[in-house]
């Protein structure tokens, strides 16, 4: 009997251990040693970099949206039904695939992408050594959690080519698995990740109509379409699907997600009642501190101060932030306050609640700077960009989130090019008013500048002396038996040890300066820095404007230590005012190209025009007021135009104002790209007179073609071989004035710059002879319509001959590329 049990067995054991054989025991063998040989240490690694992922996660609540995939049930369905983990468990929360980095607020790759080698290597592995492949179908079932592991170990590697061809191998192996539906719903998910919008609800929709999900199946597909439709910018078909994901999903840390990017994506839409709705489900379920916080501060976002009951929440949020542990988050609630009264219209409310919440401790440098943005906005919209520019620089220093850093980035520095100007113009006024003054009037001035400054400085002395005894009474009262036991090698204060005094140990110091920084930005270092605003790149730019140095100078209280500075020659004078001058056009110009605020750059530019400035400061001045203004101000533009042509008739700015022109083309007739190739193979042929004569007839009968200015810049070069220099400038002024903005009004700009450095005007007396300046012998008039002219009249040497002739074959001269640049 024994003999034929062990025969029995050993045929058994050959059977199985055949990789040859379709049978029962084979496969069964096969699927055993699969996942206990291979593929459990290949979901082991990615189990534990999911784990790893979730453990350093941290939402970024300032991004658009939050992100949903940061639980267990989302990575893979059927684990969680072998793990036993329930719908009321809360389970391991492995972070998402892609997460916004909380530093740069842009989407990227998670580390660990070694541990997911590991995985995608034993996944494969096990795909290799284990497969049955009989007749094109996989027999060993346990092959397909081996694919579905290679697919996501993929993915979260950012390879959802890869991870999109595991999915379709096993689709086509498994023909009649009953997990299909599974990795059909990560198929659909890869190609959302793919960006491929079309296909990844293509599939989606096809899964929803399948009744035999499983609800594992149905919970994940939820979550991964809601995502997708969000991406895909569907966000009213995401908010449906985010309902349906909450009713499926009962993990209420899920849910709390849930609800919080539903109520994100209402109050996007402007649906201010159902998205608060969606934040207290959000707050009701939260499982933590900061979602609680969040929550409450959304919320307080969604009220509009106008229908809804502004005292009411008011009073609820001033309530809830003095309590326990909310109290640390009071600067937080105070912005949110701010912000509610601003939409009920209450300004000075507003911002009496973003200054409590600059002076109340910083629980989120982004609060922090978008409180002192807040702050800002106020004085920019009363165009105060001085002030507003002191509150931007706050915001930029304490905000962490870089999108809405980048954002601001460009408006400071725009308002610290306008206070450049700004303050230069102060100084010159002041310096220019004292010199109109007699020696009485300086020294009564200045006498009284003296005063303040001794006030001031009493003020401030009196100040340090009182936080010196302050300080001092500190040190004097302090128990040092609270700092610790110092014959303890671990204490705070450890005098006689290794490490000596805590404070001159310079890591700490350079890590306390780098959270410093980070949290208030570059400070001065003056009483309450805490609550100043101020940024030593405004303060330093004023002072350099002004004048004032950091250092006082010991004759800083004699008059004649300030009268000795104001200058006296004539031409020092002049250079002030111009300095001055062209200070103020300068500031009327950022005014609108800036901000766009021409109401005040019209009145800038006009108060230089009444201040009697020099003629070119003044026709820039004049042409700037009419090129804004009208179109959408005629009233303020008119009299620009009329001082033009009664102070400048023969310029190219009389011309423009006569009949402004815009360079809105839209079309281009095919028939019009065939004549400007025709003209421009005529200028290449010196036939000026024919290219000429054609670009005209042209011109007038497609006056509203894009390629008009084309037309116009190759015209000025053949006049300026036909008639001259001179004319050929004042064509390319009236190409520069009215085409500003495209690519012949740029490289007319440039050709002007290049001519009018070598022009010489001409003068002549009553008979027609040339007038010559002293020390310059009299030359014969040229002609200056001969047919003749050539590079040797136009320059006077011969390496400006060939920078000329390189200008005029550049690119928006060619018809190799007659499409207009947008």
């Amino acid at each position: 009997m024994k003999k034929y049990i062990l025969l029995a067995l050993g045929s058994a054991v050959f059977l199985a251990c055949s990789p040859r054989k379709d049978g029962y025991l084979n496969r069964k063998y096969q699927g055993f040693t699969t996942f206990y040989n291979v593929l459990f240490n290949g979901e082991e690694a990615l189990n534990a970099e999911l784990k790893q992922r979730d453990k350093s996660y941290r939402d970024n609540f300032h991004a658009p949206y939050i992100k949903l995939l940061t639980y267990e049930e989302q990575i893979s369905s059927a684990q969680m039904e072998n793990l036993g983990v329930s719908d009321n468990e809360e389970g391991v929360a492995p972070e998402d695939f892609y997460r916004d980095d909380t530093e740069t607020g842009a989407s990227v790759t998670n580390t660990g992408v070694s541990t997911l080698e590991i995985a995608e290597m034993k996944a494969q592995k096990a795909i290799d050594k284990h497969s049955m492949m009989f007749k094109g179908e996989e027999k060993n079932k346990t092959i397909f959690d081996a694919y579905l592991v290679l697919a996501k170990a993929r993915l979260f590697q950012n390879k959802p080519l890869e991870a999109l061809d595991a999915l379709n191998t096993v689709q086509k192996i498994y023909k009649k698995d009953k997990r299909l539906s599974l990795a059909k719903v990560y198929e659909a998910y890869t190609y959302g990740k793919m960006k491929d919008y079309y296909r990844a609800d293509e599939t989606f929709r096809e899964l929803k109509e399948n009744k035999k999900l499983k609800k594992s199946e149905k919970k994940l597909l939820s979550i991964f379409y809601s995502e997708m439709l969000l991406n895909a910018g569907k966000k009213e078909e995401a908010v449906a699907e985010l309902e349906s994901a909450y009713k499926l999903n009962k993990n209420k840390k899920l849910r709390s997600r849930i609800a919080f990017l539903r109520g994100q994506i209402l109050a996007n839409l402007g649906k201010n009642e159902e998205a608060r709705e969606s934040f207290v489900t959000a707050y009701k379920n939260a499982r933590n501190f900061e979602f609680e916080v969040k929550s409450q501060v959304e919320i307080a976002k969604t009220f509009n101060g106008k229908d809804d009951d502004y005292e009411g929440a008011k009073e609820y949020l001033e309530k809830i932030s003095k309590k326990g542990t909310y109290a640390s988050r009071k600067n937080e609630f105070y912005y949110a306050l701010g912000l509610m009264a601003k939409k009920a219209g209450k300004k000075e409310e507003a911002q009496e609640f973003f200054q409590k919440s600059i002076k109340e401790k910083v629980s989120d440098p982004q609060v922090r700077g978008l409180a002192y943005y807040e702050i800002g906005k106020k004085f920019f919209e009363d165009n105060d960009y001085l002030s507003a520019g002191v509150y931007y620089d706050s915001a930029y220093a304490a905000m962490n989130y870089a999108p809405a850093k980048e954002e601001l980035k460009s408006l400071t520095e725009n308002i610290k090019d306008i206070s450049k100007n700004y303050y230069l113009i102060k100084k010159n006024d002041s310096i220019l008013k004292l010199t109109k003054m007699s020696n009485d009037e300086r020294i009564a001035f200045f006498n009284k500048h003296i005063e303040g400054i001794k006030a001031k400085e009493a003020k401030e002395e009196l100040e340090r002396k009182k936080a010196e005894k302050e300080s001092k009474n500190r040190v004097e009262t302090v128990d040092f038996a609270l700092l610790g036991n110092t014959d303890n090698n671990n204490s705070f204060l450890d005098f006689n040890g290794s490490k000596g005094f805590y404070f001159a140990n310079q890591a700490n110091i350079s890590k306390g300066e780098k959270e410093f920084k980070q949290i208030w930005g570059n400070r001065a270092l003056t009483d309450n820095w805490r609550t100043s605003t101020k940024m030593n790149s405004i303060e330093d730019l004023k002072n350099e404007a002004l004048g004032i140095t950091a250092a006082p100078d010991p004759r800083r209280y004699e008059p004649d230590f300030y009268i000795e500075k104001i200058p006296t020659k004539t031409e020092e004078i002049l250079a002030l005012k111009k300095d001055r001058d062209t200070a103020s056009l300068g500031l009327g110009r950022m005014y609108e190209n800036f901000f766009s605020n021409t109401s005040l750059a019209t009145k800038t530019l006009y108060d230089l025009v009444d201040s009697k400035t020099d003629e070119e400061t003044e026709l820039q001045a004049l042409y700037q007021i009419f090129s804004m203004n009208y179109e959408k101000n005629p009233s303020a533009a008119e009299r620009a135009k009329q001082l033009i042509l009664e102070k400048y008739p023969y310029t190219s700015y009389a011309e423009f104002v006569k009949n402004p022109k815009k360079a809105d083309f839209t079309t281009s007739d095919s028939e019009v790209e065939k004549i400007y190739t025709q003209a421009f193979a005529l200028y290449s042929e010196e036939k000026f007179d024919d290219s000429k004569k054609l670009i005209e007839e042209t011109l007038q009968k497609y006056p509203k073609d894009v390629l008009v200015p084309k037309f116009t810049l190759l015209n000025a070069f053949n006049t300026g071989k036909t008639a001259g220099k001179e004319i050929m400038i004042l064509q390319l002024e009236q190409l520069m004035l009215n085409y500003a903005k495209t690519p012949e009004g740029i490289k007319a700009k440039e050709m002007l710059q290049y001519l009018k450095s070598d022009i010489k005007v001409e003068q002549f007396d009553d008979n027609g002879n040339p007038i010559s300046p002293k020390n310059e012998p009299a030359v014969a008039p040229q002609n200056v319509n001969s047919s003749s002219t050539n590079p040797e009249r136009i320059q006077q040497n011969d390496s400006k001959q060939r920078n000329l002739q390189e200008m005029q074959q550049d690119d928006p001269l060619q018809p190799k590329d007659l499409k207009p640049k947008k």
